[in-house]
């Protein structure tokens, strides 16, 4: 993955400082367990592979190597909770905006934090605000998006699908990193 590319996005703060993973078990586990030290505002984690990634419910993800996005970016809101209503069917909405900017493929949001491509999975978000009372320790926002994946598990291939799946085609992983941290980057926190 090209780091550098990424980090040149037009963005302010997400994607400036990258921590990148070959492996890891969760690019979002790990966020938890850092954020409390005041990371760089808009911090991304990227991995090539997640062993334990999890999605809403606990549900796992499945992250194929080399093939996929998933990441995880830490941000430290300054405004008061109740803004972050509908934060991750926000975030849907910016990711479908980016594919469809990029590509001319409309995604359909399956609330509160699926986009579905063709009737099937193709992107997973997971929200999650660590406050004490009113005030926002911080924010992860992490998400999972199938890019060039061919194989999907008897349990996922029903369910799940990619960009290389549904159209045949290669597609820069990069770029697309790139377009949906400057829609994120557009949410108003």
């Amino acid at each position: 993955m090209n780091i550098d590319k990424i980090k040149s996005a037009r963005t302010k703060i997400i994607g400036k400082k990258i921590e990148y993973f070959k492996e890891i078990d969760s690019t979002h586990i790990y966020a938890k367990n850092i954020a409390e030290e005041k990371k760089e505002e808009g911090l991304m984690l990227l991995a090539e592979v997640q062993t334990g990634a999890i999605g809403t419910k606990g549900r796992s993800w499945y992250t194929g190597e080399g093939k996929n996005i998933a990441a995880t970016i830490i941000l430290y809101p300054k405004c008061k909770i109740e803004k972050l209503n509908n934060l991750t069917v926000e975030i849907a909405k910016k990711i479908r905006k980016a594919i469809y900017e990029l590509y001319g493929y409309e995604l359909e949001i399956k609330k509160p934090n699926d986009l579905m491509l063709n009737g099937k999975k193709i992107c997973g978000i997971l929200t999650e605000v660590h406050t004490q009372g009113e005030k926002i320790n911080y924010l992860l926002i992490s998400f999972g998006f199938n890019v060039n994946e061919e194989n999907f598990s008897k349990e996922t291939k029903n369910i799940a699908t990619s960009l290389k799946n549904e159209t045949g085609k290669e597609f820069n992983r990069e770029d697309i990193i790139c377009k949906i941290i400057e829609k994120l980057e557009e949410i108003d926190l």
